[in-house]
């Protein structure tokens, strides 16, 4: 447990503040909303970590988890088109990614409550980010659209978590979970 709080803690201070995506085109349409999502890793990455670690826990949180994401994703995406300023957005994007693949790779067995929570902080900064870069009239539509992907994301990492615990075992889910990790350290190493 100790180990884990001081990677936590680590994460949050080598974070870089570039996941904060301001400025990165167009953000007025649904198709736009749709593709956002799949143009960084860090969004695909934490994504997935997520469907990943519901897989690995099985029951309510295989729609719980992934539910709270993107309803509180949409809450920090109003929050930042109504000018509420985060600080540190790009230090949590960062985070969520390692501490996600930390919590798939370690199977960590949270009651549902508490997952949801904790997808529910880091989808709060990653809707930020999406509001903050989001401009134009058209931001239902823009949301939507990222909503959809976000969710089709999630259903990824939940069908690739299953599919491989069942044909090569949890140490397969617990695999990528370590490759999310590494995944986000390289990221923020930048």
């Amino acid at each position: 447990m100790r180990l884990t709080l001081i990677c936590i803690a680590l994460t949050g201070a080598l974070a870089s503040p570039a996941f904060a995506h301001t400025g990165v085109g167009q953000t007025n349409s649904f198709a736009s909303g749709i593709a956002h999502p799949l143009t960084g890793a860090d969004h695909i990455l934490a994504m997935v970590a997520v469907g990943l670690w519901a897989a690995l826990r099985g029951g309510r949180a295989v729609w719980v988890w992934p539910m709270a994401f993107v309803a509180t994703m949409l809450g920090g995406f109003v929050a930042a088109t109504l000018g509420l300023q985060m600080p540190l957005v790009g230090p949590a994007i960062g985070s969520s990614i390692i501490i996600l693949g930390l919590l798939v790779a370690l199977a960590a067995n949270a009651p549902v409550w508490l997952g949801a929570m904790i997808a529910g902080l880091f989808a709060f900064f990653h809707g930020h980010a999406h509001g903050t870069e989001a401009i134009g009239a058209n931001l239902i539509p823009y949301a939507v659209g990222f909503a959809v992907t976000t969710a089709g994301l999630h259903a990824a990492g939940i069908g690739l978590g299953s599919m491989a615990e069942r044909s090569i075992g949890r140490v397969a889910v617990r695999v990528m979970g370590g490759l999310t990790v590494l995944g986000g350290v390289v990221l923020i190493a930048g």
